[in-house]
């Protein structure tokens, strides 16, 4: 019930999490900015224009989305996504935090494992004009100086 992931899915967030790089998925090792046993979180490889180095808090475990996660999973999540946040603030200088998480295809989920978007944010950057399909696929090698950014941020938080 709520899966809309196809039999045969090969999970790119599961490939990312266990550690594998393919041209199943686009998260890089190197992308990894906090692992603990439930959760992962991971330099996002696609961006929007006004939010760079934005990042995605995910379950070790695949859930496709949020209706059967257990508890202890989401509320890990959440306190993950609050301790990147604090950080994100440090580390790029943002004025504010939005935190999106999207379930089902009609709520615009393309990768069926859930995943905690947490985008940083700056006055007058017109984010909420952005639609979707303006999102683009970042460079890894750029991705890497906010993997830095935010792990020197976490150890200070």
């Amino acid at each position: 019930m709520f899966n809309h992931a196809p039999d045969n899915y090969k999970c790119p967030i599961c490939l990312g999490v266990q550690g594998t790089e393919s041209e199943d998925t686009l998260l890089k090792q190197a992308d990894l900015v906090y692992k603990d046993d439930l959760v992962s979180v991971f330099i996002n490889s696609f961006w929007l224009k006004t939010a760079e180095g934005h990042v995605i808090v995910v379950p070790n475990q695949h859930f496709e989305n949020i209706y059967k996660m257990p508890e202890e999973v989401g509320h890990h999540i959440f306190d993950i996504t609050k301790k990147l946040a604090v950080a994100m603030k440090s580390a790029y200088h943002c004025d504010g935090i939005t935190v999106r998480q999207n379930n089902e295809p009609a709520s615009n989920q393309h990768a069926f494992h859930f995943h905690q978007h947490i985008f940083p944010r700056y006055t007058g950057d017109l984010y909420e004009k952005q639609s979707p399909d303006t999102k683009f696929l970042s460079d890894p090698q750029l991705r890497l100086q906010y993997v830095e950014k935010l792990k020197a941020a976490l150890k200070n938080t």
